[in-house]
């Protein structure tokens, strides 16, 4: 199926969706109506976006093969396991490479890159390149003149 039938299906299902964006093959989206994607978004095959709660990706955002953006978790410390969710914030800019896991209540700072396999736990502040599990900020990227 072509990603402008894709676009086009997720509009219908109530997500903002902005101009060129690009959805691949696989692509697995729960709850579209909680999802906002910018202008020039890519989101690479098989990505996994769980919507328990509002995903935004601003404009010029590339989401790599395989990344899985979870909105939501649970209180393991309650006998009842209660589900917890909160927002994810991609900012514009960003790289998510392959594989990378974004949890619950993150904001991935404006230009930063998360690289392959990274698990994003913690907010990532602008122009940082983070890596590893659980990631960690290991330079900065050069911010554009």
């Amino acid at each position: 199926m072509p990603s402008a039938v894709r676009v086009f299906w997720l509009r219908c299902f109530g997500a903002k969706i902005g101009q060129r964006v690009v959805i691949r093959a696989g692509v697995n989206i729960h709850f579209p109506w909680r999802l906002t994607l910018g202008d020039d978004v890519w989101l690479g095959e098989e990505v996994m976006i769980l919507t328990l709660d509002r995903v935004t990706i601003d404009s010029n955002v590339c989401i790599s093969q395989r990344a899985f953006l979870c909105t939501g978790s649970h209180d393991f410390r309650k006998k009842s396991f209660d589900l917890v969710t909160r927002a994810i914030h991609v900012e514009k800019g960003v790289w998510v490479a392959a594989q990378a896991f974004i949890g619950p209540g993150v904001v991935v700072g404006e230009g930063s890159v998360v690289s392959a396999g990274a698990v994003v736990l913690e907010n990532v502040a602008p122009w940082k390149k983070i890596r590893g599990n659980p990631a960690v900020v290991v330079g900065d990227v050069a911010v554009p003149a």
